[in-house]
């Protein structure tokens, strides 16, 4: 104890005030800093800067200028609606650190020039000496000079549910609870020094960007490239060949907006909210909108085990019995747990005990106790005694089993009482370490009549049980249909190596790979931890702090990681993950800072998100697909008409008209399509939304589209008006795009119901457009007769056949 004083420079009486003033000076005031977070204002600004949002805002005043004031209007909506929902989501974001602070105590209890006062505890400072309580939160950090069998709550920092015993010399952690016992310790850290102001500091750091936001944002570069390059030379190519330079602006200003997806953040927003929608209704409710798609991505799956993977319940899985019905009678009543409508009041061993007894249906209502030597850590067991009308008074014992069977003298054998041997001895501890080995925590019984002697001694030995955390009911299929999809799941527990071996082992998660425990990580080098980290399947007794380091190894590896946590201590891990999932029973600070809150804290409803993930990345890919396959065919069309000195097929109004269709009814309900069959039974996706498969679908898909529509151009411009020809080859193009929705749509057990309503409603409007005088005249269309429409048909579903062959070609 002197030493820790000396070294602190203070004493048992405490620090003067001159020295409290000095040291505050030095050192600070023990609270939380927040860092100053960004105005809203500025944070609203900030969603506008991204590359695609450029882009999409020049269409828009592209499209404003060719006199397409809809689409323009549209875009800029699209843009804000974006914004509004970064900005949402960054500005509860900042949230967590208040909902840390909340946390800290206000009051603290010192001793200062040898007087006791209580003070605000962000008065406190380096070597003052505090007294706790029971019921007391502690204030600082703390090492203790004096303790009267402290049991302190550190659940919130360390993951453990029983209470800590503390004693001299040992650490005790701000914002802890006592929840027995009193003692006094000298404050060592304060403020953002302490275990929680580090865990502030961590989550308070930039969260990184989600995969979603780095494909998009590529995807946007590239097609702002494109878009620029190939407007450029369509402008110039028009212009050497004559054409007024209006019309030669107008036309490559109409190509531009047609070859950006200005409908992408609408899509993207639409099958993200879609997704939100039904991952709430499965109990896992998402609190960043990105973070949906990240699910699908996700390669690797640490989850905690109690819980989440097991009931958080322990149960009686074997029972090893002499006299099972003596065993019974002292299960239930050597027990101070409460059973109420299937729910356990008090200890879970107790509980589990009283649960497997009471299913037997006897009745002991009849016996009164009248004395207990309760539980403690020496003994390792307890007893009762009870007294029955007409009989004598009964000790019942339960406990350790080697704790027991030293104190037994005999064994009932089905009320048979006799002599233990050295054999049976030796076979009730052999079936003791048959049930350890499966990791069971065994509890041994026994009994006996009231005597002289003292009452722990000369007991009759009855049986044995035990018991587990069992896995939760659907466990074992969702970590199979995990690995089926190419994802790793990793179990993290602070429980027991033998524990977490058994449990793992019964989900199959431990298959081929190493367990290892927290003490062996910290023996391990940043360089060691890397050349194995892929290969460990298991971590024991690991402490939250430790999970931080994990996520960063494996996310170093390239993975992207799901990381599920529920205390303080949590925090920073589930903020560094690629994505945080908070239980619905965590803290209130681990909510905060994850991504995503499982309600029913179930491994099976994880599961379920990362399908949906899945499942929406999918459909922006449909639509991506779909909208640069025909921003291809558009420019093709044109960069191949121009060559071959033919004029635009396409009026800008009509290329206008093209980019809406892109953009509308068929583009917007790919976004709702169902899960693909085989969803779960790939490997997750972590390249680019457009790899080298679909570029080649696309460029054959735009090729094709092109080809057609230049030949029934220059077809049509032999044997009919230009108006005509334009009209025919338009609405070439237009039916083009709707086989192109069509060839998009998932390979889903679900209707494409949506998407073939959005494909009608779109032929109908072409037709609209073809025959209506009103809109000839806007569009510069006139009537076409059947057999036009026979060979547009035709011709269109061309694309069909050739992604056909695609399908059987590219796997």
């Amino acid at each position: 104890m002197s030493d820790i004083l000396t070294k602190l420079q203070t004493s048992a009486d405490g620090l003067t005030e001159s020295e409290v003033q000095k040291r505050q000076d030095t050192y600070g005031l023990n609270e939380l800093i927040e860092k100053k977070p960004k105005s809203p204002i500025k944070l609203f600004v900030e969603q506008f800067i991204d590359v695609l949002n450029g882009l999409l805002f020049v269409a828009s005043i592209a499209a404003f200028f060719v006199g397409d004031i809809i689409d323009s209007v549209v875009i800029l909506l699209a843009i804000i609606l974006n914004a509004i929902l970064g900005f949402i989501q960054e500005y509860r974001s900042q949230k967590a650190v208040e909902m840390l602070k909340s946390f800290t105590t206000q009051k603290a209890v010192v001793r200062r020039n040898s007087k006791i006062q209580k003070i605000e505890s962000k008065y406190l400072t380096i070597g003052d000496i505090v007294l706790l309580e029971e019921g007391d939160k502690i204030p600082a950090d703390l090492i203790l000079i004096e303790s009267n069998n402290l049991k302190v709550d550190e659940s919130f920092l360390t993951g453990e549910s029983e209470p800590a015993s503390k004693c001299i010399n040992d650490e005790v952690y701000m914002d802890s609870n006592i929840i027995s016992g009193n003692a006094e310790g000298v404050v060592t850290k304060i403020g953002m020094k302490t275990a929680i102001g580090e865990i502030a500091e961590m989550v308070q750091e930039e969260s990184e960007e989600t995969p979603l936001q780095t494909k998009v944002s590529k995807l946007g570069k590239v097609l702002s490239l494109i878009s620029i390059i190939v407007c450029v030379f369509v402008f110039i190519l028009e212009l050497t060949k004559g054409i007024p330079i209006v019309e030669t602006f107008m036309t490559a200003v109409s190509l531009a907006v047609a070859a950006v997806p200005e409908g992408l953040p609408a899509v993207l927003t639409l099958t993200l909210a879609l997704g939100m929608q039904q991952m709430a209704k499965s109990n896992a409710i998402v609190k960043r909108l990105l973070s949906v798609e990240t699910l699908g991505s996700c390669t690797v799956i640490c989850s905690d085990k109690t819980g989440t993977l097991t009931e958080n319940k322990m149960t009686v899985r074997e029972g090893y019995f002499f006299n099972e019905s003596k065993t019974s009678l002292i299960g239930v009543l050597c027990n101070n747990a409460v059973l109420t409508n299937d729910e356990i009041i008090g200890d879970p061993t107790d509980g589990a005990i009283l649960k497997y007894f009471k299913d037997n249906g006897d009745d002991y209502s009849d016996y009164k106790r009248v004395n207990e030597i309760p539980l403690d850590s020496n003994r390792k067991m307890m007893s009762c005694e009870y007294t029955s009308s007409g009989e004598d008074n009964i000790i019942l014992s339960k406990g350790a089993p080697e704790i027991i069977l030293d104190k037994c003298k005999y064994i009932d054998n089905n009320e048979s009482i006799e002599i233990i041997t050295p054999e049976i001895k030796e076979n009730v501890l052999k079936k003791t370490g048959e049930m350890a080995s499966k990791a069971l925590r065994i509890i041994g019984f026994a009994y006996k009549t009231k005597d002289e002697e003292e009452d722990e001694e000369n007991l009759i030995f009855t049986g044995l049980v035990g018991m587990i955390d069992p896995p939760k009911e659907g466990a074992e299929k969702a970590v199979k249909d995990c690995q089926n999809a190419g994802i790793k799941v990793i179990m993290i527990t602070g429980d027991y190596e033998i524990t977490a071996k058994a449990i793992a082992s019964e989900l199959n998660i431990l298959t081929t790979g190493r367990v290892i425990t927290g003490s062996e990580l910290e023996e391990l080098s940043d360089k060691e931890y890397l050349e194995i980290v892929e290969d460990i399947e298991v971590y024991a007794r690991v402490k939250p702090t430790q999970k931080m380091r994990i996520v960063e190894t494996l996310k170093s590896k390239g993975n992207i990681v799901s990381m599920t946590g529920d205390g303080v201590n949590d925090a920073p891990a589930l903020k560094k993950a690629s994505i945080g999932v908070a239980m619905g029973s965590g803290t209130e600070v681990a909510q905060e800072a994850a991504d995503m809150i499982i309600q029913d804290n179930n491994f099976a409803t994880i599961v379920r998100a990362i399908e949906e993930g899945r499942k929406i990345y999918d459909n922006i890919k449909r639509f991506v697909k779909f909208q640069v396959s025909t921003n291809v065919g558009a420019i093709l069309t044109i960069i191949g008409t121009s060559l071959l000195n033919l004029p635009v097929p396409f009026t800008p109004v009509q290329l206008l008209w093209i980019n809406i269709v892109m953009d509308g009814p068929p583009a917007q309900t790919l976004g709702m399509e169902g899960a693909e069959k085989n969803i779960m039974k790939r490997k997750p996706e972590t390249g680019d939304i457009l790899n080298k498969k679909a570029i080649t679908r696309i460029l054959v898909s735009g090729l094709v589209m092109a080809l057609g529509t230049i030949a029934i151009f220059f077809y049509q411009t032999g044997i009919a008006s230009q108006t005509k020809a334009m009209t025919v080859t338009f609405t070439l193009f237009v039916v083009y795009q709707l086989f192109n929705a069509y060839n998009c749509k998932s390979n889903s057990e679900e209707s494409s119901r949506y998407l073939f309503l959005g494909i009608i409603i779109s032929l109908i409007l072409q037709i609209l457009i073809v025959y209506v005088p009103q809109l000839q005249i806007i569009f510069k269309t006139t009537a076409i007769g059947l057999a036009d429409w026979i060979m547009i048909v035709i011709i269109a579903s061309t694309i069909i056949i050739v992604e056909k062959i695609m399908n059987k070609m590219i796997k």
